[in-house]
């Protein structure tokens, strides 16, 4: 296994694993976790307004042939947005953006958008076409969090998506075995809106 090129004296930033050329498992090893890629089965919430969430589709489909979607800021205003603006209207979370966490020179930088309930934790990271890299990005995040969570006793799980707009991947981070887990589907907006939307609610309405 190759091991990350660390230069002496450097600060890394989360944005810079996206740089690496390292494969997800050495990054994640670096820190101690282990890694795999496989179906993840999410908890799907059915009893949400569908009828809600069809019409956001339907503006999706309508609008975005009319936007120019050429940077990850463009992307994150116009398809992740919309989307976690009506999430948070079905359930009691909250949402920071470009939320900083510093733990150390190897760990530190902002996640674009952190979603909270009382137990469930999710990290979304937006990236402008390159997934797989992205993925890199959200593991060293997803670490980092963890290490932030040390007092949250009761948080077995924290959860991370990467999207790039158009194409959603979730993954997992199991605390107690220190273990992340890459969910091996991915998701489409507008096509898989529904799947998209009620995968997020269910994770942030777990424990209530």
């Amino acid at each position: 296994m190759g091991k990350l090129n660390f230069k002496k004296g450097k600060k890394y930033t989360f944005s810079d694993y996206f740089y690496f050329n390292n494969l997800p498992e050495e990054i994640a090893n670096e820190f101690g976790y282990s890694f795999d890629t496989k179906i993840l089965n999410f908890s799907l919430v059915k009893d949400f307004k569908a009828k809600e969430i069809k019409q956001l589709q339907t503006i999706f489909y309508e609008n975005l042939p009319k936007i120019s979607l050429n940077s990850e800021m463009a992307k994150r205003d116009f398809m992740i947005a919309p989307l976690l603006w009506e999430i948070i209207r079905h359930v009691n979370a909250k949402i920071k953006v470009e939320y900083p966490i510093e733990i150390d020179q190897k760990l530190s930088g902002f996640l674009d958008y952190f979603l909270h309930s009382d137990q469930e934790i999710i990290i979304i990271e937006a990236k402008k076409g390159d997934l797989d890299k992205g993925f890199n990005q959200l593991i060293a995040e997803l670490i980092a969090m963890d290490k932030y969570q040390t007092e949250n006793k009761e948080l077995k799980f924290i959860y991370g998506i990467v999207s790039i707009g158009e194409v959603w991947r979730f993954g997992i981070l199991n605390r107690n075995t220190k273990h992340i887990s890459q969910d091996l589907h991915t998701y489409r907006l507008p096509e898989d809106i529904e799947n998209i939307f009620s995968i997020i609610v269910g994770i942030l309405t777990i424990n209530n």
